[in-house]
């Protein structure tokens, strides 16, 4: 079954193109004008991804991702931001609400599909960290549900579920996936680069400022004061460390 997008963008001519080349690329599209539209869109379309412009009339696209992200049935689905703006604060409010990705106008078709292909096969990846001929480790092998445990943090990896302290903490794709990898290499320092290459992958096209803001909102949903982190700490002018 064909992956289903939602394409948000009152540009007419815009949101055809990118509906034609996703269509072209084997993905079903839907199309949205509006924040309301994309709203009630995504809400009863349930869709794999969405392409979802800032500039948008009434309510803007941040507005929309930062709704979306508070309703169970759209918390996890992946966005990815467009932008005409070349201002790098809006990329980082676009990260801050909840989008998983960004592209500025005008960007190129191949441009586009390798971030809708990326962010894709990102949500459907389970992190689990993989030995030789692709086996999973020895030591991390679980039943079929299989979690990470310290302390009384539990991930599950298959079902992508978090709770912390007993509680059960809702994060974005991204989040999930970020949290994962930090906790599976535990008491190591990490940089911001390899945070970017083994979360984001080696063909994202980012900067070192996108960890630093899901870092943050980490620590906002897992400390217990996200102002003085226990468990995500910084190593200053290196990167970032996990411990418990």
């Amino acid at each position: 079954m064909a992956r289903k997008i939602l394409v948000v963008d009152d540009e007419a001519v815009l949101a055809e193109t990118i509906a034609y080349n996703l269509e072209q690329a084997g993905y079903h599209v839907i199309t949205a004008a509006d924040g309301n539209s994309a709203l009630d869109a995504a809400r009863s379309e349930r869709p794999d991804l969405i392409v979802l412009d800032i500039m948008l009339p009434g309510m803007d696209g941040l507005e929309v991702c930062r709704q979306l992200r508070r309703e169970n049935k759209t918390a996890t689905t992946p966005i990815l931001m467009l932008t005409a703006r070349g201002d790098e604060i809006d990329k980082v409010v676009g990260l801050e609400v909840g989008a998983d990705d960004y592209v500025t106008k005008p960007f190129g078709r191949r441009e586009l599909l390798a971030r809708v292909r990326a962010l894709i096969r990102r949500s459907d990846y389970v992190p689990g960290g993989e030995g030789e001929n692709g086996e999973e480790p020895e030591q991390e092998r679980r039943p079929a549900n299989r979690e990470l445990v310290v302390g009384s943090l539990r991930i599950d990896l298959a079902g992508r579920r978090v709770n912390c302290r007993g509680q059960d903490i809702e994060l974005q794709p991204k989040q999930f996936e970020l949290l994962a990898y930090l906790v599976r290499n535990r008491g190591t320092v990490l940089t911001r680069d390899q945070l970017l290459h083994n979360v984001w992958g080696y063909d994202y096209v980012g900067d070192t400022r996108t960890v630093d803001v899901h870092v943050r909102w980490l620590r906002e949903k897992l400390e217990e004061d996200p102002a003085n982190p226990k468990l995500i700490q910084t190593v200053r002018g290196v990167g970032y460390v996990f411990r418990w």
